[in-house]
């Protein structure tokens, strides 16, 4: 096994001594970048998965938990400022477990109903008001940090006793004090779920007497505003998007009309953000009804003997009968009537929502110098039209043609164009610089790799001259020694051919001197050549 490991270490150095210095180059950053990489997957398969132990922890709670995991050494991440927990994920249930046996957190039992499991039968009446109290301000709490973005929450409520001797009881109010995580904000929609989620849990509190604050002090849902009501930081904000959308909409459409520039709209808004409930009743009737209320009386009087009955008018007109006893057979008979007819009655309840309209005021200014002969009685109803104008509701708009001040536009143009020309003019000698330093390493490359194919050929055509040379010598060498031989000739002719053997050898190893040194002067040509004559030869 260590000779197999032997022989491919030694496979390996080999071949990476045959590589050119630029391949080595390559070859050891490939090395290099592939232990780094390997490296970080490593470290991201390893890296385990993290899940929330605890959220929306008091700060006294994450203290003690994390110091109880580092007591474990159980590794943990920290998120939300710290009111989050992060572990991993196997162990999640058993830390929690393991938490719930030490009493953390030790907040969760606080607060709520729990607090009524103190309570006794010697507590007095007021003692129970005041712990229920403070139950549904913890419950209250509690529900209200769930929403997202919530960190703590605080509420305060006001619940009057009842009082069965009185008939006007006093409505209960709320507060409620909500603090955010960095960089968050409730929206209006989240404030609004807060006001209808205390609301509804108490009984008697309308949403209009639950108060909203932020823990910077700002003034979320006030007192009074309702559901349907806004703080003035909202109604400014209603109204300022309901001014810009109006604005928007009339300086495309001028901008269409007299060209982009040559208007300028300014519309003022007063909306109304009371809650209004009106009361009507109409009565209606039908053609050829008959009317409302009929009365009919009837009285018959009858005598005896065919005598009328009467008598003398006695004082203030009023007939004094006569005994008419004597007569005999008189009666009297009276009969009254009252007949309603009924008329249709409609009875209609309007509620007007936040937000209405009381008040719309529109400025607009036209170029006189860009736009020639504008109708300005025209553009006015048109405009009047767009956004709804009525007269009746106080509305106003004042169309003005005068001539605007083009300086300060016409600078700045001129400042953009020169910034535009002068990024254009940037990015072109950028462009440039690119490119010529693109061309040059190009140049480098091509002149390094003629250059390195006329030295190759140099070399190799002073090689094969050596060789060639050489070789001749070495012909000519053993030919006179076999001439020589066979000749026969005496000492005199063994001691020439010796003489020359000499000189031959001595002409042998001075080439054999100018090859060793052209090969450490240029080692990599030498090596380049070689191997493109050995794979000459295997063709």
């Amino acid at each position: 096994m260590k000779d197999r490991l032997t022989a491919a270490l030694r496979s390996v150095t080999g071949k990476f001594g045959s590589f050119t210095p630029g391949q080595k180059a390559v070859s050891i950053v490939a090395v290099i970048a592939i232990a780094v990489g390997g490296y970080f997957f490593a470290t991201w398969v390893s890296k385990p998965t993290y899940s929330p132990l605890f959220s929306n922890l008091a700060s006294s709670d994450a203290a003690a938990i994390v110091e109880q995991l580092d007591a474990d050494g159980v590794p943990y991440e920290l998120t939300d400022g710290g009111n989050t927990i992060l572990v991993p994920k196997d162990q999640v249930y058993s830390l929690r477990l393991q938490m719930s046996g030490q009493g953390l957190p030790a907040d969760t039992s606080n607060g709520g109903y729990s607090i009524l499991d103190n309570q006794n039968v010697m507590t007095s009446e007021f003692m129970q008001q005041v712990g229920y109290r403070r139950a549904m301000e913890g419950e209250l709490a509690n529900t209200i940090k769930s929403i997202d973005g919530v960190t703590a929450a605080t509420v305060h409520l006001a619940i009057p006793q009842k009082d069965v001797f009185t008939d006007e009881q006093q409505k209960p109010t709320a507060s409620v004090l909500v603090a955010t995580g960095a960089g968050k904000e409730l929206t209006d929609d989240q404030v609004q779920a807060v006001v209808h989620l205390v609301s509804s849990s108490i009984e008697g509190l309308e949403p209009s007497a639950v108060t909203v604050v932020g823990a910077d002090g700002k003034v979320l849902s006030a007192n009074g505003s309702g559901s349907g009501g806004t703080s003035s930081d909202s109604r400014a904000r209603a109204t300022s998007d309901y001014e810009s959308r109006l604005n928007a909409a009339v300086q495309r459409m001028l901008d269409q009309a007299l060209g982009s520039g040559n208007a300028v709209v300014q519309i003022s808004a007063d909306l109304d953000f009371d809650n209004t409930e009106t009361k009507s009743r109409k009565y209606s009737a039908t053609p050829n009804m008959p009317p409302v209320a009929e009365n009919t009386k009837t009285e018959k009087y009858s005598g005896g003997n065919g005598a009328p009955v009467g008598g003398v008018l006695g004082p203030d007109n009023v007939q004094v009968p006569v005994n008419n006893d004597s007569a005999g057979g008189g009666s009297y008979e009276q009969s009254e009537a009252t007949r309603n007819n009924a008329v249709d009655v409609t009875d209609e309840v309007r509620r007007s929502a936040p937000g209405a309209v009381k008040k719309l005021s529109i400025a607009v200014m036209i170029n006189s110098d860009a736009v020639q002969g504008a109708n300005e009685a025209q553009l006015q109803q048109l405009i009047s039209s767009a956004v709804g104008l009525d007269p009746t509701r106080g509305d106003s708009i004042a169309v003005s043609a005068m001539a605007f001040d083009t300086s300060g536009a016409e600078a700045a143009q001129r400042q953009l164009e020169q910034a535009q020309a002068a990024d254009k003019n940037a990015a072109l000698m950028s462009m440039i610089k690119t490119g010529a330093t693109i061309f040059g390493v190009v140049l480098l490359i091509l002149i390094a790799l003629l250059g390195n194919r006329r030295r190759n050929k140099k070399l190799k055509k002073m090689l094969q001259a050596e060789i060639e040379r050489f070789e001749a010598e070495q012909a000519e060498l053993e030919s006179r020694q076999m001439a020589a031989l066979s000749a026969g000739t005496g000492a005199a002719g063994a001691l020439t051919a010796g003489s020359g053997s000499d000189a031959e050898a001595l002409a042998r190893a001075e080439r054999a001197r100018d090859i060793t040194a052209l090969v450490e002067r240029q080692p990599d040509e030498v090596a380049t050549l070689l191997r493109t004559w050995l794979a000459d030869r295997r063709g």
